[in-house]
């Protein structure tokens, strides 16, 4: 342990992204909301951030050699009520509640958040900081959309009230802003009223890429979440092999006669770990992946509709293992997620061919249709097609290869993803978002003396990477 920081105390520790990659080492503390102006007073030249669960895959919550703080939260301070100009339902919950914790309160009232990412384990603080996105962007948008106001602790003390009307350019420069405009304190969010626990799914296997964008062109709109799982290692006629998924929450007149019984029985569970050691180079290999591409594209049904499925097997299959990201081994893994418009189409089929031709190993490759951006200025969805996937770090080329996708990406109107990010370039980023100046003179007004710092925000340039007078780089 080091010495106290306000009224708590710090410990000094390595840490790193769930990808496991590109460690530094911070003085933690576990903070209360009313401890924070006296740690707020102590912070030293490199500043200071706040960290979620850490779920973000490269350095975005991190900060080496500065104060990384970890604010108590939880769901069952959560307070749900009908917001009074619309009339539809909304929570208000502290930023450090986890939409895990969150859905447990909310789905047996028959209400769901209005984005949930491919994990429950975010944070609220950590949904508006990166402005998450799930399966159903093409119908509702990102989750800093539905946020109607936040409480926002500024680097001078001061606590705020930001809203689409209250100081709108502040707040959408925190929604998506990486935590480098304040601390969230809580936030109030609509909610998505649902009449089950269950979601009616339709699933159909894809014969190659070009089908799949003709498909999701065309039917996508007639439902809430869709997502197509993609056989990178799949070439030629097989180019791009699929399996969509997409659905809906269950209308009660959709349940069989047992999800009647119960029907808005919500549990999800870890079915297993894996074990704190694997092999150095981790398990997940061109053979191995390629033995399990062939084997869940075959096992899934030509065309299957309505199929009731749970919705931690819909929307959170990942948490059914927990630390999955150590199957990747000791160098971690490289998440790498990018948008390109409508009517780049072409573009991202010469990513596929890229990416299978390159004999790159990726365990979960997904593609998903973005509707309209959220307006806020480092948001990352716009309209168009997002891929994601992940790869073995420390791999061969690896560095070569994403560079020379992001310059595909990039002249196609694109651009990358600052919470999967772990290799992009500043360069990339100023050319990816032309409103980062617009957002950065509103950063400076929120923190004029360089308070808020990351590893992600220095080593892409997103702010001053001096900060202000009295603080290093």
């Amino acid at each position: 342990m080091s010495g106290p920081v306000g009224r708590a105390r710090t410990t000094r520790r390595a840490l790193a992204g769930w990808g496991r990659t590109n460690p530094s080492v911070a003085e933690v503390v576990e903070v209360l909301r009313s401890d924070l102006p006296g740690v707020l007073k102590e912070v030293g030249p490199r500043g200071a951030l706040v960290r979620g669960l850490a779920r973000s895959y490269g350095d975005a919550a991190q900060n080496g050699g500065g104060l990384v703080l970890r604010l108590a939260g939880s769901s069952a301070d959560a307070v749900i009520s009908t917001d009074a100009g619309t009339g539809s339902p909304v929570v208000t919950v502290g930023a450090g509640a986890t939409l895990d914790d969150l859905l447990r309160v909310l789905v047996p009232r028959g209400l769901f958040v209005p984005v949930t990412p491919g994990t429950r384990a975010v944070t609220i603080g950590g949904a508006i900081a990166s402005d998450i996105h799930g399966k159903n962007h093409h119908v509702d948008g990102s989750f800093g959309s539905h946020v109607t106001r936040l409480s926002l602790q500024l680097a001078d003390g001061r606590v705020v009230e930001v809203g689409p009307t209250q100081d709108a350019e502040l707040f959408w420069a925190t929604i998506g802003g990486m935590g480098l405009t304040g601390i969230v304190l809580d936030a109030t969010f609509r909610l998505l009223p649902i009449e089950s626990s269950r979601m009616a799914v339709d699933t159909r296997r894809v014969g190659d890429l070009d089908e799949l964008l003709a498909v999701m062109s065309e039917g996508d709109e007639r439902h809430r979440y869709s997502v197509a799982w993609i056989d990178l290692v799949a070439t030629g006629r097989h180019l791009g092999r699929s399996v969509l998924t997409r659905g809906d929450h269950a209308r009660a007149d959709q349940l069989d006669a047992r999800a009647r019984v119960a029907p808005f029985a919500y549990g999800p569970h870890q079915l297993a770990s894996v074990p704190p050691v694997v092999p150095s180079t981790g398990v997940l290999n061109h053979a191995s992946v390629a033995a399990f591409n062939e084997l869940w594209f075959r096992r899934a049904p030509r065309r299957r509709e309505g199929e009731l499925q749970g919705i931690g097997a819909f929307f959170h299959p990942l948490d059914l293992v927990g630390q999955w990201n150590r199957l990747y081994g000791r160098r971690g893994l490289v998440q790498y997620q990018f948008v390109v418009p409508f009517g780049e189409e072409a573009t991202m089929r010469r990513v596929v061919e890229r990416l299978s031709a390159s004999g790159v190993t990726s365990f979960l490759a997904v593609l998903k249709r973005f509707g309209p951006g959220s307006g806020a200025p480092l948001s990352f969805p716009q309209p168009g097609w997002t891929l994601a996937l992940d790869m073995p770090a420390g791999g061969r080329g690896l560095g070569e290869l994403l560079h020379g996708l992001d310059d595909m990406v990039l002249d196609a109107g694109g651009r990358n993803y600052f919470a999967k990010d772990a290799h992009t370039r500043a360069s990339t980023i100023r050319r990816g978002y032309p409103r980062l100046a617009e957002w950065q003179a509103v950063q400076r007004r929120a923190d004029p003396t360089g308070m808020w710092q990351s590893d992600l925000a220095r080593r892409l340039e997103l702010i001053d990477a001096g900060g202000a007078p009295g603080r290093a780089p």
